[in-house]
């Protein structure tokens, strides 16, 4: 569970990375770059809820334990 943890985390970094490139590169076609930083950000987004909602299932069906203070102390 750690390493699909780890490879949504390195594709969230990826797609902004991406999105960060597509801003700072040529400003001949804007449309086009415009067009290619909002999917990546949309795939960072749809990771990032897909990782969120990866996590609570993980938990709902006891992958995944909670460490650290307990709840109610």
């Amino acid at each position: 569970m750690k390493y699909l943890i780890l490879v949504a985390f390195i594709g969230i970094f990826a797609s902004l990375a991406a999105a960060l490139f597509f801003m700072q590169r040529n400003k001949t076609d804007e449309q086009a770059r415009a067009r290619k930083m909002a999917s990546a950000l949309g795939l960072r987004v749809g990771l990032s809820i897909a990782l969120l909602a990866g996590i609570l299932l993980a938990w709902k069906l006891g992958y995944i334990q909670p460490t650290g203070i307990a709840a109610g102390q």
